[in-house]
Formats: structure tokens, C-alpha cells, sequence
């Protein structure tokens, strides 16, 4: 058989998966808790310190606005949370204990101080780059956890306020997760507000952080009525 130069040849897959859409700034101008459930699925692609990661988001809290206690903006416009302020689809990047980072996709209109917080991701692509960057840890322990997500992606406060659809760091549309799969729980390792059923996860992913025991757990449909009720939503 004669080998043609000319021949097409197939199309090599890349390690990090198809080619993804970038979610736009329409996507995260909405209510906040409608926001946070949509990202489950959502693919956070980034290329911070020298190499490119990519993980499916499983877990985030959403923070609604001056008028929830535990988010940021409840103090107004400070130094810290200027991002926090800044226009939708944007991130919100700060740090907690002098030492961990925490990333945010900012919602709602600008100035007005919500945001989503990326609370746990399941690593696809990049892997060998978080396990460096984590040190030796299980892989459940990898990106289980804000912090530990943000130090294995390479997300560090320089990224704050930048745009979420181009550039170094960006959310992507991922597989879509069905109502049934999802649960709803109070935010973790606040001090206010704790009832407010704003955490989404993946129900049963291992990459989820973990739940404290006995906390209430509600579908898609009964948090939105919990929140509804109390005009939260």
C-alpha cells in the first residue's frame, strides 16, 4: 500500500475535550441562586501560572447581595470587594486566613455586589500541574474545597476582576446536570444566615467538600420555594 502525503490526516483529540463555548456576561446577569445552579456542569478552564487546567464545577454557594448577611457586600463598597461590584461574568477573587484564595463569577448588574463562589470541581484535564501544585494529597482532597481548587488551578488574587468569557481564566458551557441530581443545602463555614439553603452540589460526585452531618438537604424545586417565600430568590 502507497502511503499519499496529501491525505488527510485524523484529527488529533485533545486532552482537554472538545472545543467549549465561553458562557457570556448574559449568563450571569440574573438572580444570583439561578446563577449558582446553572454553573454545575460548567467548565472552568485556566491557564494561570504557566500551565492549562481545566475542571467541571460540582459544588458553589451562592452570595446574594447587600442584603445577605454573609456576603461581602452587606459592609458596602470597601477595597477589598471592589470587584465584588464589578460588572456580571467577571471574577471576584479574595483571600481567607492570610492564605487561601477563593474565586467568585460576580453576578447581576454592576455596583450592586453579588457573586457566585466555585466551592469544589472535578479535575479533567491538567492533572499532573494540580498534583504539583497541591503537594501530596488524595486525589479527593485535590480540588474538594475553595482553596484547594484555586491553589490547584493557579488562581491567585491577580486574576480579580478579570473577564470570565476570554483571557487567562474562563468559565465554559459544560454538560447540563438534571434537577434530580442536585442538591441543596445551608452555606458552610459561615456565621450568619446559615438556614439559607444558597449551596448546590452534584449529588454523589467525590469531588463535592464535605457535608456536616445532619444538615438539611432540599431539592432544585424546594429551595427555590424556600428562597421564593422570603423573597430571596
Amino acid at each position: 500500500m502507497t502511503h499519499d502525503p496529501d491525505a488527510a490526516l485524523p484529527a488529533r483529540r485533545s486532552v482537554f475535550g472538545p472545543r467549549r463555548a465561553a458562557l457570556p456576561a448574559s449568563f450571569f446577569d440574573r438572580a444570583t441562586a439561578q446563577v449558582a445552579r446553572a454553573l454545575l456542569g460548567a467548565v472552568i478552564d485556566c491557564r494561570a501560572g504557566g500551565a492549562r487546567t481545566c475542571a467541571r464545577i460540582v459544588e458553589v454557594e451562592a452570595y446574594l447581595g447587600p442584603h445577605d448577611p454573609a456576603c461581602h457586600s452587606a459592609v458596602g463598597l470597601t477595597t477589598r470587594n471592589r470587584q465584588l461590584h464589578g460588572p456580571p461574568g467577571t471574577a471576584y477573587v479574595y483571600r481567607i486566613y492570610g492564605m487561601h484564595w477563593c474565586v467568585n463569577a460576580v453576578t447581576r448588574s454592576a455596583g450592586f455586589g453579588s457573586a457566585v463562589l466555585i466551592r469544589a470541581v472535578a479535575p479533567l484535564a491538567g492533572i499532573a500541574a494540580m498534583r504539583r501544585r497541591r503537594g501530596r494529597v488524595t486525589a479527593r482532597d485535590l480540588t474538594n474545597g475553595p482553596g484547594k481548587l484555586c491553589q490547584a488551578l493557579g488562581i491567585t488574587g491577580a486574576l480579580d476582576g478579570v473577564r470570565l468569557d476570554r483571557g487567562i481564566m474562563r468559565l465554559l458551557r459544560g454538560a447540563a446536570v438534571p434537577d434530580d441530581a442536585v442538591r441543596v443545602t445551608p452555606r458552610v463555614g459561615i456565621s450568619r444566615a446559615t438556614d439559607w439553603p444558597l449551596r448546590f452540589v452534584v449529588h454523589g460526585d467525590p469531588h463535592v467538600s464535605r457535608t456536616p452531618r445532619a444538615v438539611a438537604q432540599r431539592s432544585v424545586a424546594e429551595s427555590e420555594a424556600w428562597l421564593l417565600d422570603r423573597d430571596l430568590w
